[in-house]
């Protein structure tokens, strides 16, 4: 094997698949990347087993010239030494050539580093998906479902299918519910799909934060296709699979109540920054717990106390207040992750009573809403 190719290319494409490479794997193979060169470009390659990621460089791209293939062949490379080789190359050209015994030279200007490789053939081959279901979604879109909802999975393995998020299609609309059973982040899309099949899968956690890593902020469309156990996102150049979680994802519809007893709105950062000030004395020991009541005259007020450091209260004002007087105690943390991932200027917190899971909504937006269960503080 034997090729040239664009240096910052080369290490865009081997950062990408570096994602899924870990030291951690019983499969030593897997902790090198696996570099394929073709007539039409070069193909890395990096997996742990749960998370496959491909990325392809094209021979030319808009006409320039970003790999010459002088020889076609594979090649298996330690990742953490390539990749960081690839970081400090001296110039702006690499070339790599395979010779006897897979000793790798690579070069760039003056500077020559040879590595031993690994034998291609004895590298894991990706999991081969059936596209028959499949739908497409903008770039911009997925990584906003991912956003808006991962931050809420579990980190405990006790149930370890919380620690992924459940995607249901059905409708042409997909749904992504994460909940650790504290509390709940949900947000449906429309979608651009031919099948009316209906799916429910659970993509684990930290797949779906490295997938929207990789990807730019850009509309380009991402095509997803769902098969018994994998997912496979496909955008430019690049191919992202992970394993899915195997069981039967909670029913989290029963949960979210229907009717609310008292619908408090108001002005999100103003919320956000009330909750943050108060947290600075609830950070102390496990309980990070704020406390919420209603006050005569349409306002809210947000305080907390912790016996051995002091207390802090502070009132905000709130657009509207109906229904029943209410005090209620919750974590400021995850009453701040619930407010970051949610958009729009002003939001409504529909309480069905002091013990009860309450509900965070942007105004006039129901694609989105977030869910918290109340702490009990006597």
């Amino acid at each position: 094997m034997r090729f040239a190719i664009q240096r910052d290319q080369l290490l865009q494409g081997v950062q990408d698949v570096m994602k899924a490479v870990t030291s951690r794997t019983t499969i030593p193979i897997l902790t090198g990347i696996k570099i394929v060169a073709t007539e039409e470009g070069v193909t890395l390659t990096g997996s742990d087993s749960d998370i496959s990621i491909e990325s392809f460089i094209p021979k030319e791209e808009d006409g320039k010239e970003i790999v010459e293939v002088k020889q076609t062949g594979a090649i298996v490379l330690q990742a953490k030494f390539f990749s960081e080789i690839v970081k400090k190359l001296p110039t702006d050209t690499v070339e790599i050539i395979v010779e006897n015994h897979l000793q790798t030279v690579i070069r760039s200007g003056r500077s020559e580093f040879n590595l031993n490789g690994l034998d291609a053939e004895e590298y894991p081959h990706l999991p081969q998906v059936e596209e028959e279901n499949v739908f497409q979604i903008p770039t911009d879109l997925l990584k906003a479902l991912v956003r808006q909802t991962v931050f809420a999975v579990s980190t405990s393995e006790t149930r370890p299918i919380l620690t992924g998020v459940n995607w249901k299609v059905e409708n042409k609309e997909l749904t992504c519910i994460a909940t650790d059973s504290h509390r709940l982040a949900l947000r449906k899309a429309k979608l651009q799909t031919e099948t009316e099949e209906s799916q429910s899968v659970v993509i684990p956690g930290k797949s779906l934060t490295e997938l929207s890593k990789i990807l730019d902020d850009t509309s380009e469309m991402v095509h997803i296709v769902i098969t018994e156990n994998q997912v496979l996102f496909k955008a430019k150049h690049l191919l992202f699979f992970s394993r899915l979680l195997e069981g039967n994802y909670p029913d989290t519809a029963r949960l979210i109540p229907n009717e609310s007893k008292t619908d408090v709105v108001v002005n999100t950062k103003e919320f956000l920054h009330a909750i943050d000030r108060a947290s600075l004395l609830a950070r102390e020991g496990r309980n990070n717990v704020v406390k919420f009541s209603t006050v005569e005259g349409s306002g809210v007020e947000i305080s907390s106390n912790t016996p051995e450091i002091g207390k802090v209260v502070e009132e905000i004002q709130s657009q509207s207040i109906d229904g029943e007087d209410l005090k209620i105690s919750f974590s400021a943390k995850y009453m701040m992750d619930a407010l970051k991932a949610l958009e729009g200027s002003e939001i409504q917190i529909s309480f069905t009573g002091a013990m009860r899971p309450f509900v965070i909504r942007p105004m006039n937006d129901d694609s989105i809403l977030q869910l918290i269960l109340p702490v009990r503080t006597y």
